[in-house]
């Protein structure tokens, strides 16, 4: 629950998050490789939240709703074994060694230059819209890069579609476009990729 937790400490996973790294009284720690970060978020509407920052919401590659379960899901969660129990027999499906395998992969998978300038194209619309303080970042414009890469992977392909763009862009890009107006942000993904052409 990241925006439960004090800014003092959103200040520590900051550097965590872009350093790679933490520091215990004075002391530096790197932090093991491969490292990454997975954190639920509560609504800001809810008491006891925290906003996140800007900058510490552009260094989140993606952002994924879960919402609700379905009734049949949820049958199971009412029914069944509890759920920190089954967290404790999880058996690992990757190494860490595959995992860098599979990360290596993904940093082979090609970007065509007429697909960069679809994504530059995305960036620099995105900073032009109405009701933004701020548009996307170079940041998210990596990150979206490096997402549709592994999308391409997944695919079985290894070259970079504008279908692969457009799929992982609502991820990618809507939680760094909800500042100005509140609840906008899915309609501003929708306007941007309606509105910005794949061939120029």
């Amino acid at each position: 629950e990241i925006n439960r937790a004090s800014p003092r400490t959103q200040s520590a996973l900051l550097e965590a998050m872009e350093e790679r790294q933490v520091s215990i009284e004075g002391e530096t720690r790197p932090l093991p490789h491969p490292f990454f970060v997975i954190a639920t978020q509560n609504p800001i509407e809810q008491g006891g939240t925290y906003p996140l920052p800007e900058s510490q919401l552009d260094r989140f590659l993606m952002r994924i709703r879960l919402g609700y379960p379905d009734p049949r899901a949820e049958r199971e969660l009412l029914e069944g074994e509890d759920r920190r129990a089954m967290t404790d027999r999880l058996q690992s499906i990757l190494s860490a060694e595959n995992l860098q395998t599979l990360q290596d992969a993904v940093n082979r998978v090609t970007t065509s230059p007429a697909l960069l300038d679809y994504v530059q194209r995305l960036l620099e619309q995105s900073r032009r819209m109405p009701g933004l303080l701020y548009g996307l970042s170079p940041r998210a414009g990596l990150g979206l890069v490096r997402a549709a890469r592994a999308w391409a992977l997944m695919d079985g392909r290894h070259h970079v579609l504008p279908d692969d763009i457009q799929a992982v862009f609502p991820a990618v890009a809507e939680h760094r476009l909800e500042q100005g107006e509140s609840g906008k942000s899915a309609e501003r993904i929708r306007q941007l990729l309606t509105s910005v052409s794949v061939i120029e």
